[in-house]
């Protein structure tokens, strides 16, 4: 997709399915390239399936699949961030999965999301910093890696209508695309 504004739409979708695996797959694929490691070995997708995680695919109107994103419970309050990724020339979809990703983690009673990526990743890096993310120290099972740069940010607390938008962003959210 190289449009300079496409509609994006977002929403929760079974991580099993034929697209989720495959852009699983295409974000594996791109990671070892970064690293020499697709990174699968740090998350299972279960941990997305239950009331405490999410997983969301973006797709074209047509229905084409474009990125997706997930998260995980970490800790009381915390969730983690993992496998957020945009096909390449899909402007604005990391931006929309991670705004539906955020719905999603505030209505699930999380008030902090947390993110991991390796220094070599500047595109990530950049990613959180432009989102509103901040540095922090290293958590987890990334508090001995040297590359690791970790992110965290504070969510807005959902009063009843934002919980209802929510509700609606999670069977239909649709977002005019811009730069990441």
């Amino acid at each position: 997709m190289t449009q300079s504004a496409m509609t994006v739409i977002v929403r929760r979708e079974d991580p099993h399915s034929q697209d989720a695996q495959t852009l699983l797959d295409e974000l594996s694929a791109t990671l070892a390239l970064y690293s020499g490691d697709g990174g699968r070995s740090r998350f299972s997708v279960e941990e997305f399936c239950s009331a405490r995680g999410a997983f969301v695919v973006a797709r074209t109107v047509q229905g084409v699949p474009l990125g997706c994103g997930a998260f995980r419970r970490h800790d009381d309050g915390v969730a983690e961030l993992k496998r957020i990724y945009s096909r390449p020339n899909s402007l604005g979809v990391g931006a929309a999965i991670l705004q539906m990703l955020e719905v999603e983690a505030v209505t699930a009673g999380y008030r902090t999301l947390v993110a991991e990526t390796r220094a070599i990743n500047r595109r990530a890096i950049a990613f959180y910093e432009r989102n509103g993310f901040t540095r922090v120290e290293r958590f987890g099972i990334y508090a001995t890696q040297s590359d690791a740069h970790c992110f965290a940010k504070q969510l807005a607390e959902a009063t009843g209508s934002d919980q209802m938008a929510g509700k609606h962003l999670g069977n239909d959210s649709t977002t005019r695309g811009e730069r990441d």
